[in-house]
């Protein structure tokens, strides 16, 4: 693709330099890292939470790159591009760059505090089910065909997005379904997509450290709805919850195009469940749709996750898949990595994974928990370091009411203390009547309504196991998935998974 065609897209204030001297270069890519330029790319100078790009437009131009972006003048050997909005820009441009991919895909975005990565699983089941050619791209990973593609950001920045979907789009992929996160939006990372379903699954405090206050958070995900569906849209929108509630009443007030879908537990829903049941073999009940009903048995557990597969079922619904289709494919989900995932290795107690990592999340995890487990609830949990601090000390508070033991450990402390991080977890924990004792007290027999403190998260997960016995639930939260601990400026390999079947074989739990 020539420059000119990519200059065209952005629509800019001025256009200056020549760059290496030639009218028109062949583009070769779009890039915001200065260490990803290339010979023929452009260099898109965004402003990041830690760096500003206009920093590395030198560098970016030692590498070969022949055109800048930027929101101010930059002197350099390269043609110049001004904007209004660099982040804008650099969407524009790998959309035409990479031929707008999201246009030859039906792409379905989904957003909420939790349950994204689960509704995402569930939808791709559905599809696939239902012979649709899948692409996803989440937390955990990019995925379609036999590709996978490591997860790093939930929604990854314009050019990685849009190549991912081009991808997608040149593999034959049909239907593809993203996680769609508040920062996403807010920073345009999804800006020039086309979607055609929007998802919504939910609002709880999350992510104030960046948006600054509930309002800016709500705002951002009511923005996806209103800005970013593509004409003749169909929204999906959770309404057991008042948020979701309010939010399909906008919606239906304000879309002059396009479809709003409201699922729940209410019989006023345009989808709904009915005669639920919760144990722990899995959520039991009757879908009933506009095209039908059908009976279904799910093997995951708990409240939340009924909403998870209202949400997909609704989308499915909506796309056309036949009610047996559905209820076939709800039935043989399984699981989602990380997402109270059950460790193998043992029989005599329950030891899962969560990546629930907000108040709402561990709150629906841990009730789901004491709802099936017969015998004491163990929690092992942290919180990440350099983000919204406001939520340890409730994500505290909720672990010491509804769990009989907690051992508050450290999460991704990042370049935070991890004793301050349990501190702030700490100052919730005190707010109940649960009592302190040490690690050591701990595991001589101690048998509920206490808390130990145990830094170090490996021997935190030991502990957890060591003093567990049969008909126990131990609850290992915050992490999920991840296969990793960000300590200081440090990435070490850790899996919550991997220790927990450590401690167990160490223990002789079988």
């Amino acid at each position: 693709m020539k420059l000119s065609a990519l200059i065209d897209a952005v629509n800019p204030l001025r256009v200056s330099g020549l760059g290496t001297g030639m009218k028109d270069p062949v583009v070769t890519g779009v890039c915001y890292r200065s260490d990803s330029a290339a010979p023929g790319s452009v260099f898109v100078a965004v402003k990041g939470a830690k760096a500003d790009g206009l920093a590395f437009v030198e560098d970016a131009v030692n590498r070969g790159a022949v055109a800048v972006v930027a929101e101010t003048p930059v002197d350099a050997d390269a043609t110049i591009i001004l904007v209004p909005d660099a982040r804008k820009a650099m969407a524009k441009m790998a959309d035409a760059f990479y031929g707008e991919p999201s246009a030859k895909l039906f792409l379905t975005g989904i957003t909420g505090t939790n349950g994204k990565t689960t509704t995402v699983f569930i939808l791709e089941h559905i599809l696939k089910e239902n012979g649709f050619k899948t692409g996803v791209i989440g937390t955990i990973d990019c995925h379609f065909g036999d590709t996978i593609i490591p997860g790093a950001l939930t929604t990854p920045e314009s050019p990685d997005l849009q190549e991912r979907l081009a991808r997608m789009a040149d593999a034959g992929v049909t239907h593809a379904i993203m996680e769609v996160s508040s920062h996403g939006v807010v920073q345009d990372r999804v800006f020039a997509c086309h979607f055609g379903m929007g998802i919504f699954t939910n609002l709880s405090q999350d992510h104030l450290d960046f948006h600054g206050n509930m309002n800016a958070y709500r705002a951002a995900k009511t923005e996806f709805f209103i800005g970013y569906m593509s004409p003749g849209a169909t929204v999906v929108i959770n309404c057991d919850s008042e948020e979701g509630r309010r939010l399909a009443s906008g919606l239906k007030a304000g879309m002059t195009e396009g479809n709003v879908i409201s699922v729940g537990t209410d019989n006023t829903c345009d989808v709904w469940a009915e005669n639920i049941s919760f144990t722990h073999a899995g959520i039991s009940g009757r879908m009933v749709l506009p095209s039908g009903a059908f009976d279904f048995h799910s093997p995951l557990v708990g409240r939340f996750n009924l909403e998870n597969l209202l949400c997909a079922v609704g989308a499915g619904f909506s796309m056309g898949v036949h009610p047996e289709t559905m209820r076939k494919a709800v039935e043989t989900f399984a699981a989602v990595p990380g997402r109270l995932e059950k460790v193998a290795g043992h029989s005599s107690r329950s030891v899962f994974v969560d990546y629930s990592h907000t108040p709402e999340a561990l709150e629906n995890v841990l009730a789901t928990l004491r709802s099936i487990v017969p015998g004491r609830v163990i929690c092992v949990f942290g919180c990440g370091g350099d983000r919204d601090r406001g939520k340890r000390p409730q994500m505290g508070k909720i672990a010491a009411t509804l769990a009989d033991i907690v051992i508050v450990t450290s999460d991704n402390p990042r370049t935070e203390p991890p004793e301050k991080i349990i501190e702030d977890i700490l100052a919730g924990v005190r707010q109940t009547k649960i009592a302190e004792i040490s690690a050591e007290q701990l595991g001589s027999g101690v048998e509920k309504g206490v808390y130990a403190v145990v830094p170090d998260r490996s021997a935190a997960i030991d502990l957890g196991i060591r003093i567990s016995r049969g008909g126990d639930g131990v609850l290992i939260a915050g992490k999920g998935h991840e296969t990793y601990q960000i300590i200081g400026q440090k990435t070490i390999d850790f899996d919550d998974r991997v220790h927990a079947k450590k401690a167990l074989s160490k223990y002789g739990i079988e």
